[in-house]
Parts: C-alpha cells; structure tokens; sequence
C-alpha cells in the first residue's frame, strides 16, 4: 500500500484535508454503531479525527490507526483544542496487530480500497477480523462500481473554491482508470492558489469492489457471517448506495 503512493498523498494534503467539504451520513451512521457496542472501538484510517473525534466527544473508548503520520498529526492538533486525549498511532491495516481485541473495528470512508491487489485485501481483513473480539465485528463502507457514473465523470476536472485560513483557494480533482482490468482508478488533486499558482499535488489510487466480488473475499478469509446495507440501515437497491458491510468474525 505504501508503495502506491497512499501515505504521500495524504501527508501531502492533510494540513488543507479538513478544508473540503465531506459527506456526514458516515459520521452519524457509525456514532450509532459505536453507542450501541458495549466495548472498545478502533477506528481503521481515522485521519484527520473526522469521526473519530466525534467518537471522543460522545465518551467512547476509541484508540485509532492510520497510515499517514500527516493525517494523524493534524488530528492531535485538532484534538489538543478541543480538549480531548486521543490514542492514535501509525499503522498499516494489512499488518497492525493489537494487545486486547476490540468489540468494534470500523474503516469509513472507503478506507478500504486502497488495498490493490487481493493478497493485500485478504491480509487486511484478516488483520481487520483478528483485533476483534468472537462476538464483535468490523463495518467498513465503500462505493459499488457504477457505470453510469464512470462513463460521465471519469477523465473529467472537477473543480471546487475552498477557504483555508480566510484566504480562496481551487480545487481539482481528476479520475480514471489506470487499469480497467484490474479495477484500479487513478486520482489526482491539484490544490491552487488565489493567483492559480499549485500550492500542492498529488496522486492517489483505489480498487474498485463489486458486491459479489467482495463477498467471495469474505469467504476467503472465514468470516462466519455478515449483513449489508446502506447508511440508512436498509438493503441496498442499486449502485448509488453506498455498500456498509457488518462483519462478523
């Protein structure tokens, strides 16, 4: 996974992460989750604290890992104004392990896909399945492939105004496959200044899952059950759900 350019992508851009704007059903959805379990909670690729700070704030017991020591520094910033104690450290969730297993392992915000190939996706859900306990679990959220989607916003900019410390800054952000075969989509964003000058830019690449394909690694690994559903809480019906899976170990 380091060697795809995932930690320099995000030590990169974890001083302006908390800049964009990002989707909020996940914050709710897994602050419910973690309410409901009797237990620790870790949270895989906390970053920044965008959950995982929340976490906190409700008085969970949440210790958190994440690939990017950027990320995690901009989190204990975060956490030092705000007042509260966080127990992050730099892991890789193909090969962290833990002392005492958690009642709950989370991976938002489609943590998941930058596992490339299939050895390092069954490497981690076995690392993911092991720090749990026997009667706990692990959710983990992605995106199901949609063909409509990339047939109209791959190889396309997207661009977007933001504001970091009072001052306008422009955003872009581009797609496309890198490999279609393999399922491996190329992302690049750019982050310009008020003058259009780059201030940063980066690279980044995921794995597209399918739900059928994602279940065939569940059986792979011996997970003994799971459910699936969309944020709400309901089956999904189509691609434009986004696919939360409940693991059992």
């Amino acid at each position: 996974m380091e060697s795809d350019g995932v930690v320099d992508f995000y030590d990169t851009w974890a001083p302006f992460y908390d800049a964009e704007e990002t989707p909020t059903e996940d914050v709710a959805y897994y602050l419910d989750r973690a309410r409901e379990t009797d237990g620790r909670v870790l949270e895989v690729g906390c970053g920044t604290g965008r959950i995982y700070l929340e976490l906190l704030r409700s008085g969970i017991d949440a210790v958190g890992i994440d690939l990017s020591e950027g990320m995690l520094g901009r989190l204990r910033e975060k956490a030092a104004d705000a007042g509260l104690s966080p127990d992050v450290r730099r892991a890789d969730m193909r090969t962290f392990t833990v002392e005492e297993p958690f009642e709950l392992v989370i991976v938002p915000f489609r943590a998941f896909l930058h596992n490339l190939t299939v050895e390092d996706q069954l490497t981690a859900l076995r690392s993911l399945l092991a720090a749990t306990t026997d009667d706990g679990g692990v959710v983990l959220n992605f995106y199901a492939p949609d063909c409509e989607f990339v047939a109209e916003n791959y190889g396309t900019e997207e661009t977007s105004p933001v504001e970091i410390d009072g001052e306008t800054y422009r955003v872009l952000h581009r797609a496309d496959f890198e490999d279609e075969l393999e399922g491996i989509v190329k992302g690049e964003k750019v982050l310009f200044d008020a003058d259009d000058d780059v201030v940063v830019s980066e690279t980044y690449r995921v794995k597209s899952v399918s739900k059928r394909e994602f279940e065939l690694l569940l059986r792979l690994v011996g997970a003994s059950s799971w459910d699936l559903t969309n944020f709400e809480g309901e089956s999904p019906t189509d691609v434009t759900d986004e696919l939360v899976w409940s693991i059992r170990p």
